[in-house]
């Protein structure tokens, strides 16, 4: 009588075992089995982060084993149970690997295949064809998209957390509740202390350390220090939590006429503005997105204000980006002048301010929520309806998607919904973040996610000319080692373009990211179909790099950038001056957040910059999807690559006041989960 060894492992997140009865059946290609209780005497089986084996003998010869089944039946209350794999050995010694990593709630069956990565093409049984059919059929009626807003890409049509899929939830959803996550980091700062005082105004800049001093780290600290100079103004476009807004200007627009005589005192080259231009050392950033967007009205007592401010910047001779006039707001008149350096100090200084308010915004709702949680979160619902876990497209990117949904779903419940935490401090709230999604989407195309194409589009990309801009430098280096990884993983599993065409499951993962997350918009770039081992790798590629490498360039150095409170205002109290020369310390004061929304930008900052616990970091890949060896050695070059490059990024910001780690693999988490 054929006997088999059973493994199976059982996940080691909280509340990851169960004491239900766990049956076996082996699905072969000649017959099935009997089902098997899997059950040890006087042992404690499933346990959390156990790994078991059991012995199970069948009657007759099986023939290959295709398929095993996993029944769940209720001991005693119902728990759920997370199976990471089962091992099969056979009566012939040869050993089989079943992956699982999902969660097995209630009662009922789940149906696995073994774990080398199958195109549709590569089934030629039937019951293989099936079981890939159902799991799609199922996986579509779980995962339904809905419009959040019009005109945003569509979401995962679940109101809470706990509607989700229990595979994509969090392990804990304490760990993800915004309310307490911002609470307890106002708690851990000691800022609570000046909620009370809410809608009270600071005394001056000193006043601000009140709340930031016992938490500064070498960047916050530095930027309190130096926020008001040119310098740390023009690099933070380049370095900055929005490193994309900055391109090279090839002509002044007529709605900001700038003349060379008023920024002739910093022009260091004896040119004029037009021949500093043709050399390419002015550069502009235009807030035009932020245009008529409503500011927040949720608070009756406190007039919020927007403007949307036009900046140019100048590379001096010692190759930095400074600011040499702002326009506060887009049309030109008496009533909107253009400030600049040579400006009575405080005129100048609020231009800034609001420059930086404005950027604030954009980077909030466009360059983080829009360009990489909501684009993270298409390609993650189109995975999961149109791709089998058998597919190698699918075990490629379940890791980069791990945890996307889960974190989008509870901000749409807690952080931008109607009266959420982001009413409370910003002044694109109750409803001008919906507005900025929705004109952002008319400009959010395919080739503006290949970074190496939005640098060029920019005029950003020659180093010679632009020597200190890292977030290009160390993005274009990950973004060449996830290419040449998903080139790898390409080239495995098709073996030609026509295989690519034909893969339909592929086809259909694609034109769901079209219809549904683009909206169908031609205009969008986006492509309807693949036709191509090497698109489809650039495709990969922008999905992994958007979820990991864009995410953590943006996200992270909020905290570090955003703490010190007048760098980063998220509401201004005041309206732009309309004159020059009326500008005091004062009034700067009075236009800056209050002490109630400072806290709470402050505990929101915080909160946002901190790693997930247990966090994946790129090229981690501790679920063993695939289990083909061309793939692990992939997989190992892969991270050999990324080693690289932290060793080449910890090397350069050795001794650096300002050091720039946020595209550092090591610091990359492999997908959008905070």
């Amino acid at each position: 009588m054929p006997s088999y060894t059973v493994t199976v492992a059982t996940g080691s997140q909280w509340f990851a075992g169960t004491d239900d009865y766990i049956y076996l059946t082996l699905v072969g290609s000649v017959r099935c089995s009997e089902k098997h209780l899997l059950d040890k005497p006087f042992y404690n089986d499933f346990e959390r982060g156990a790994v078991d084996s059991y012995d199970v003998t069948v009657d007759e010869e099986l023939g290959d084993i295709l398929l095993i089944k996993i029944e769940k039946r209720k001991y005693w209350l119902h728990d759920d149970w997370y199976l990471k794999y089962i091992t099969l050995k056979t009566p012939y010694g040869d050993y089989i690997e079943f992956p699982c990593y999902r969660w097995f709630t209630g009662e009922g069956e789940i149906v696995l295949r073994d774990g080398k990565a199958k195109l549709a093409r590569d089934d030629q049984i039937h019951i293989l064809k099936q079981h890939r059919r159902k799991e799609l059929e199922m996986r579509q009626k779980l995962y339904r998209w809905m419009e959040w807003n019009p005109g945003f890409p569509l979401s995962i049509d679940a109101k809470y957390h706990s509607d989700l899929p229990r595979d994509i939830q969090f392990d804990s959803e304490k760990g993800v509740d915004f309310v307490l996550n911002y609470s307890k980091a106002m708690e851990n700062l000691f800022v609570n202390c000046f909620m009370h005082m809410f809608q009270s105004s600071w005394s001056d800049f000193a006043d601000f350390e009140k709340i930031f001093v016992k938490i500064s780290n070498t960047i916050s600290e530095y930027v309190m220090q130096h926020w008001q100079e040119d310098f740390m103004f023009g690099y933070q476009f380049l370095n900055g939590c929005n490193p994309v807004m900055i391109q090279r200007c090839t002509k002044i627009p007529e709605k900001f006429p700038v003349t060379t005589e008023m920024v002739e005192c910093s022009l260091e080259r004896q040119l004029t503005l037009e021949e500093e231009i043709q050399q390419g050392n002015i550069f502009i950033v235009d807030f035009e997105i932020l245009d008529g967007i409503d500011a927040n009205k949720t608070d009756p007592c406190t007039l919020q204000y927007l403007a949307a401010p036009i900046c140019l910047l100048y590379k001096n001779l010692e190759n930095k980006i400074v600011p040499i006039a702002i326009q506060i707001n887009q049309t030109p008149g008496d009533d909107n002048p253009i400030f600049l350096p040579s400006d009575a100090k405080y005129d100048w200084l609020l231009a800034k301010i609001w420059v930086r308010s404005s950027d604030f915004h954009v980077h909030q709702t466009i360059t983080h929520l829009l360009r990489t949680h909501l684009m993270s979160e298409v390609f993650g619902i189109a995975m999961f309806r149109q791709l089998p876990a058998v597919h190698p497209v699918f075990k490629l990117l379940v890791a980069h998607v791990r945890f996307t949904i889960a974190i989008n779903t509870k901000a749409r419940e807690q952080l931008i919904c109607e009266c959420g935490l982001f009413d409370k401090a910003n002044a694109t709230g109750g409803g001008g973040h919906v507005q900025m999604v929705q004109r952002a989407m008319k400009d959010l195309t395919y080739q503006s996610l290949l970074f190496p194409e939005h640098v060029k589009a920019r005029g950003m990309d020659s180093k010679e000319d632009i020597p200190y801009y890292f977030y290009r430098d160390d993005g274009l280096k990950v973004w060449e080692a996830i290419w040449s990884f998903t080139m790898e993983i390409v080239e495995i599993y098709y073996e030609s373009d026509e295989v690519v065409m034909e893969d339909m499951e592929l086809q259909d993962f694609v034109n769901d990211v079209y219809v549904y997350g683009m909206r169908g918009k031609k205009a969008s770039g986006f492509p309807k179909s693949i036709k191509t081992r090497e698109k489809l790798a650039e495709y990969l590629t922008v999905v992994i790099f958007t979820a990991s490498a864009q995410h953590a360039a943006v996200n992270f150095g909020q905290y570090d950038w955003c703490s010190w409170i007048p760098n980063a205002p998220p509401t201004m109290r005041a309206p732009p001056p309309t004159e020059k020369g009326v500008v005091t310390i004062e009034q700067i004061v009075e236009t800056l957040p209050d002490r109630g929304r400072s806290c709470w930008h402050l505990g929101a900052v915080w909160a946002l910059s901190q790693f997930q616990e247990n966090e994946l970091f790129l090229g981690m890949y501790p679920e063993e999807h695939f289990i083909e060896k061309p793939v692990k050695e992939a997989m190992v070059k892969f991270r050999k690559n990324l080693d690289v490059i932290v060793s080449g990024i910890t090397e350069r910001n050795k001794n650096k006041k300002l050091p720039y780690y946020y595209l550092s693999p090591d610091r990359i988490p492999n997908s959008v989960a905070i």
